[in-house]
This record gives structure tokens, sequence and C-alpha cells, in this order.
């Protein structure tokens, strides 16, 4: 009986591979070439750090949610750009850039940030500066405030 169950668990370890190979993995590939996942939008994505008037915005709006989560009793002051400003597409952007705090005691410190944001309105650009039509998905760097 011993053989048996060795021999018929090889068995249904093949036929698991072959089924997987010849079944699931060309469904897949079908899945991932159709247009299921395709976005049409006018904002394209880069690869590389790119600075156009919507990144500028997208910065502005990083650094006013910024200054919101440190609290008043913090200076905060930035450049007048981002390090580094990518566009995933779709009006989704990551932005790398730098601030410096002041605190009560006069304390100065740097520190780095990345913030992925989208613009909620996607092609409509009406409502481009107000922050209500962004949404924040991720800021990095303000730990150890």
């Amino acid at each position: 009986m011993k053989k048996y169950k060795t021999l018929l668990f090889i068995i249904a370890f093949i036929a698991l591979l072959v089924s997987q190979y010849k079944l699931i993995m060309p469904l897949m590939y079908k899945v991932a070439a159709s247009d299921l996942f395709l976005v049409d939008s006018k904002d394209q994505a880069s690869q590389l750090p790119i600075s156009t008037p919507l990144t500028g915005i997208a910065y502005m709006h990083c650094n006013h949610d910024i200054k919101t989560k440190l609290g008043a009793d913090t200076i905060v002051s930035f450049p007048e750009k981002a390090l580094n400003a990518w566009s995933m597409g779709n009006y989704d952007y990551i932005i790398h850039g730098e601030f410096s705090t002041t605190d009560q005691s006069s304390n100065t410190v740097s520190k780095n940030y990345t913030c992925r944001i989208t613009y909620n309105n996607s092609d409509d650009q009406e409502g481009i500066l107000d922050f209500d039509n962004w949404s924040i998905v991720g800021l990095s760097g303000l730990e150890n405030k």
C-alpha cells in the first residue's frame, strides 16, 4: 500500500504541475495582455524624474499636509522645488522633497520625505488647486519629528 501512496502522490504532483503550466498560466497571460488593467488618461507615466505644473502643485499639497501633521508649534520651511517628482500615470505622483523644522528652542533639523499623492478628478483640472481634490496615499519621513 505504501508503494501506491508514493506513486499516487507523484502522479498527482505531476498532474498539478502540468495543469498549471497548460491551463492556468495561459489564462493569466491572456488576462494580463487584455485591456482589463488599461487606464485611459492624458497623464502619462514617466520612469524619469519630471517637473511639470502638476508635479509642482502636488509638491505644494504634500507640503501643506506636512505642515498640518507637524502642528502649529513647529516652524517648517520648504525649498522652492521638490528634489525629484515622478508621474506614475493617471494623475498619481511620487514626490521626494526635503524640509527644515525649527522648534521653540531654535533647533533646526533638515529631513527628506517621500509623498505619494493622487489627483482625484482625472482629466478635469478645474479644481486642481483645491486640496480636497487630492488624496495623500502615503507619506514617509515624518517619523522622529
